[in-house]
């Protein structure tokens, strides 16, 4: 008696991996894309009234996805996508305004932005 009871302990107690149901059939080939910084279609040697200005379009697109309930509520990964390319073009566009291109900022608003896009079509 004592025994089972001390087994039942045991494997409740046992850690147990679960994996919650994909509804989307494949992350992959988001996650595959831009896996380096030269991949990006923003590059640091724009100059940079050009290069603020596709970083703001990214970071402004972003944001209306993000307050979107439609992209919030969604099972897509859209809105996390457009949170991370909120705060990335937000830094990106922090340092351009003082005229200094951080260019693995610059690649990641880039990065994530194609993701977002990617996961709203």
């Amino acid at each position: 008696m004592i025994r089972s009871m001390l087994v039942g302990a045991m494997v409740a107690l046992m850690p147990v991996s679960g994996f919650a149901a994909d509804l989307i059939v494949d992350y992959a080939p988001a996650a595959r894309q831009c896996a380096e910084a030269s991949q990006s279609s923003l590059t640091v040697d724009q100059d940079v009234a050009t290069l603020t200005k596709e970083v703001v379009s990214r970071m402004d697109e972003a944001i209306a996805v993000a307050d979107d309930p439609h992209w919030i509520s969604s099972t897509r990964p859209t809105f996390v996508w457009a949170s991370e390319t909120k705060v990335a073009c937000g830094k990106a566009y922090g340092y351009l305004q003082s005229n200094w291109r951080d260019e693995d900022y610059i690649a990641k608003c880039d990065c994530f932005y194609s993701k977002m896009r990617n996961f709203m079509n």
